[in-house]
């Protein structure tokens, strides 16, 4: 971890506190005299959003005003305000608890929205740089020779010489921070939408704050130079597929004999999963998804060719339909694979390579097994570490209208982070997909030769941009949970949400930090508005819609754990929180004109819901997601760092 500040003089460091710490005292909360105890002072303008605050850094809790403290916050803690007075708040950590003390106001932080900031992975990018103010920041994106100028910023935070009037306040940690795996707070606690002066698109200057969650690092998850690679196949095994099933083992047994008896060729695991389609609909089927080898860490690869090799046998009966159920076959891939290793030596690489020749099911398909997406499932996968990668065979039979509604399905599922993962074979040549097959596998092992410092097979040509680009991002997961890399600590500056040398690669990814309570409560709702929705097919139906809406909205609000608007005038009104974000939210956005204007933008509102519907419920019920920001937090309480691009 490479921070700044640690290398500034303490002079340095408080003159670019200064500023920050004058502003503070000067904030008080929007709010008015003292509510109810039983709940904390609403928002300006609000009537389900609370005033919340971050503590500073050495923040002490005291049991009155002026009072002697009881004891001191951890940094960045967040807080809810009860009640005011000048120059004091009475504060505390839980909604369900109440007020736990007096905090003064110039030890905490305002907290308008609860976004944090996530790093990237830093791949096909360089490393962010912190600045203590917007106007340096600015400087820098807009100087003429930013790439030599960005380029020595660098080089003195790493060797610790930042000239003061830099104002660098901290540079991005080297190796990758998981924000889903590790959480840590990087509040953001303004931000400025502008555009980019590098291609005029639209970005975020966000000021951000530091600090990660647990003082202690986790054990590493490797050890030294152990970097595996587990590669579970998704393989189509329906009629049309006996060629190419064929032509993958013969890929995958060239690599394993010519990786045999290497320490590399021990580095590299697989495993296969078959999908089919729906066997109640075609019994003949004989089952939709089947795992028939599992990934694990073998001394020979031996069962795994002999696997794919009894994959070939495809199939007997017809689909319903041309479309499959790879979607399927993928979300078992993804979920029920075991990358920790059953908490031994984990996976250090996860890939998913699904190939088939037909399109994904819609979640509107009858024998469809779930509503989820591709980008609900892409953006599973990606928060496991898991790329997805498609090889999608454009066999004659499809017709080209079914191409391109494989194609844009497929590379929605295959991105991860800014790369993308699909290879369309034109016309279904066998020749071209064995040799892409190979170069992919071969250029995955790559990543080994790479983490040990040998000679690879492919050149970054041969193997592609974005090959090159997963395989640092990998490595670079695998030494942040190694080092136990933490994000900057306690750290305010101003950021890009993209690379200022690169808009096309994401530097930092927004997130809203939501408890388990706000989570059930979209949920909730998305439940409520999909059963009236459905019911809703008439002209008269849509225009009583919204009322019935209101009445489901009044009822959840009698459950003091589902904070809802009751005075919403959007569809999705009611969830509040979700208001005034650099996010434009569908539900957020339907007005009732905009419902009641036709039949089929009703049914893309609905669909849409169904497919996030299907993610909640799955986050809500995965324990490993949740984290409680403060001790005996209640499970309602715990909170997750979602990401925006699946909010309703």
């Amino acid at each position: 971890m490479t921070i700044a500040a640690e290398a500034l003089p303490l002079r340095a460091v408080a003159l670019i506190l200064a500023p920050i710490l004058a502003l503070l005292a000067g904030w008080p909360p929007t709010g008015v005299a003292a509510q109810a105890a039983e709940r904390p002072l609403l928002a300006e303008g609000r009537q389900t959003v609370y005033q919340r605050v971050l503590t500073r850094p050495g923040a002490l809790l005291h049991p009155a005003p002026d009072a002697a403290p009881d004891r001191q916050y951890p940094a960045f803690q967040p807080l809810y305000i009860w009640e005011t007075r000048p120059g004091w708040y009475h504060a505390g950590p839980s909604l369900s608890a109440g007020p736990e003390g007096w905090v003064p106001a110039d030890e905490v932080v305002p907290w308008k929205q609860n976004i944090v900031g996530a790093f990237t992975v830093a791949a096909g990018r360089e490393r962010a740089l912190l600045f203590a103010d917007e106007a340096r920041l600015r400087a820098l994106m807009e100087h003429e020779a930013l790439r030599d100028m960005q380029a020595q910023m660098l080089d003195e935070v790493d060797a610790g010489a930042v000239p003061e009037d830099r104002g660098i306040v901290a540079a991005e940690p080297e190796e990758y921070v998981d924000i889903v795996e590790r959480l840590y707070l990087m509040p953001i606690l303004d931000f400025v939408q502008d555009l980019h002066p590098l291609n005029y698109e639209e970005n975020l200057l966000m000021k951000v704050a530091s600090v990660p969650l647990e003082a202690e690092a986790k054990p590493s998850w490797s050890t030294p130079g152990k970097f595996d690679v587990g590669i579970v196949f998704v393989l189509d095994t329906t009629r049309s597929m006996e060629p190419y099933v064929s032509r993958t083992r013969a890929a995958v047994e060239r690599i394993v004999d010519d990786m045999a008896g290497s320490e590399a060729g021990r580095q590299i695991h697989f495993g296969v999963v078959a999908f089919r389609d729906n066997e109640r609909a075609a019994p003949g089927l004989e089952y939709r998804t089947r795992t028939l080898l599992p990934l694990q860490q073998r001394d020979s690869q031996t069962e795994v060719v002999a696997t794919i090799r009894a994959a070939t046998r495809v199939a007997d009966a017809n689909s319903p339909g041309f479309n499959e159920d790879s979607l399927a076959g993928v979300e078992d891939a993804v979920d029920l694979t075991d990358w920790d290793n059953a908490g031994g030596d984990p996976f250090d690489a996860r890939i998913v390579i699904l190939v088939t020749d037909a399109g994904p099911k819609d979640a509107r398909d009858p024998n469809a097994r779930s509503a989820i997406g591709a980008a609900e499932l892409q953006r599973d996968a990606q928060d496991k570490g898991v790329a997805i990668m498609t090889l999608h065979l454009q066999t004659p039979a499809g017709g080209e209208a079914q191409h391109a509604y494989a194609a844009a399905q497929y590379r929605t599922l295959s991105r991860f982070h800014d790369g993308n993962f699909y290879f369309g074979i034109e016309n279904g040549s066998e020749q071209a997909f064995e040799t892409t097959v190979t170069n992919l596998v071969t250029g995955l092992s790559d990543m080994i030769r790479e983490a040990r410092n040998e000679a690879r097979l492919l050149t970054p040509e041969e193997a592609g941009a974005d090959l090159v680009d997963l395989g640092r991002a990998m490595q670079l997961a695998y030494l942040g949970r190694l080092k136990g890399t933490q994000a900057p600590d306690v750290i305010e500056g101003w950021v890009s949400e993209k690379a200022v040398e690169n808009p096309a690669k994401l530097a930092i990814e927004p997130r809203l930090l939501v408890t388990r309570n706000e989570l059930a409560t979209m949920a909730d709702l998305l439940t409520n508005l999909l059963e009236l929705g459905e019911q809703s097919r008439s002209a008269e139906d849509a225009a009583s819609f919204f009322t019935q809406v209101r009445d489901v909205v009044s009822r959840m609000a009698q459950n003091p754990d589902r904070l809802v608007n009751t005075r919403a005038e959007t569809l999705g009104g009611a969830l509040e929180f979700l208001e005034d974000l650099p996010y434009e939210s569908q539900i957020m956005l339907t007005t009732e004109a905009r419902w009641a204007q036709s039949a089929m933008n009703r049914r893309a509102i609905l669909d849409g819901m169904r497919q996030k519907l299907v993610q909640y419920r799955k986050w809500l019920h995965d324990p490993d997601i949740w984290t409680a920001l403060h001790d005996d937090a209640p499970d309602g309480e715990h909170v997750f760092a979602m990401p925006f691009d699946v909010l309703p």
